[in-house]
């Protein structure tokens, strides 16, 4: 059930824990820090979390003003789930968080999604040149464009991109740190390119190691 538990503590950092301190709740944030997204979709990137604990983290978000829902115009037709402008005030203290925690041992077996891997990408992006990516991880597409200094990552299929990326998120997270190792896993078919594929050379290089 959804809870409507408080530290009955007037401090702003337990307040703020009251609306997001519930387990789970940061990681649905993280899962729209991308953008809006169905519930199905949020429900698959958290695979420890049941299909009830799900629905009540996102009712609670929705009931402090950090989530909203709405309906897709037709043909799409479907309801999805997106951060308020309030919500979206979250993203810098979700990536300070992680960054914060790069000295806390990975879980093990730990599981890596598509969101987390994106968010690394475009934080660390320096990119040179205008470019964009159809990114296709685990069955969902993506957006990916690049222009100097600035990387962009939303949902949905790009319009003439330059390249087309298939892989799965620890494929891609590997690839980010050795660039080298594209024809590797090109050849292994852990990853397929269609298009420019110095360009994918570029996304894979031009970033702060």
């Amino acid at each position: 059930m959804p809870t409507s538990r408080t530290y009955g503590d007037a401090c702003a950092t337990a307040r703020a824990l009251d609306v997001v301190g519930e387990r789970w709740a940061l990681l649905v944030v993280r899962e729209l820090l991308l953008g809006p997204q169905r519930f199905s979709d949020v429900r698959r990137a958290l695979p420890g979390a049941s299909t009830n604990l799900v629905t009540d983290r996102l009712r609670e978000l929705e009931g402090h003003g950090v989530v909203a829902r709405r309906k897709l115009p037709p043909p799409a037709g479907s309801t999805v789930y997106e951060l308020t402008e309030w919500g979206r005030e979250l993203e810098p203290i979700v990536l300070a968080l992680g960054a914060w925690a790069t000295r806390v041992p990975l879980p093990r077996p730990a599981t890596l999604g598509v969101t987390s891997v994106l968010l690394f990408l475009r934080g660390a992006a320096r990119p040179r040149r205008t470019a964009c990516y159809r990114v296709e991880l685990d069955a969902r597409v993506w957006t990916v464009r690049t222009e100097p200094g600035r990387l962009t990552v939303e949902p949905g299929e790009p319009v003439a991109p330059d390249a087309t990326i298939r892989t799965d998120p620890p494929t891609l997270n590997a690839l980010l740190e050795t660039p080298s190792d594209l024809d590797v896993a090109i050849g292994a078919e852990l990853m397929t390119v269609e298009g420019d594929l110095e360009a994918v050379r570029r996304l894979l290089s031009d970033h702060e190691g």
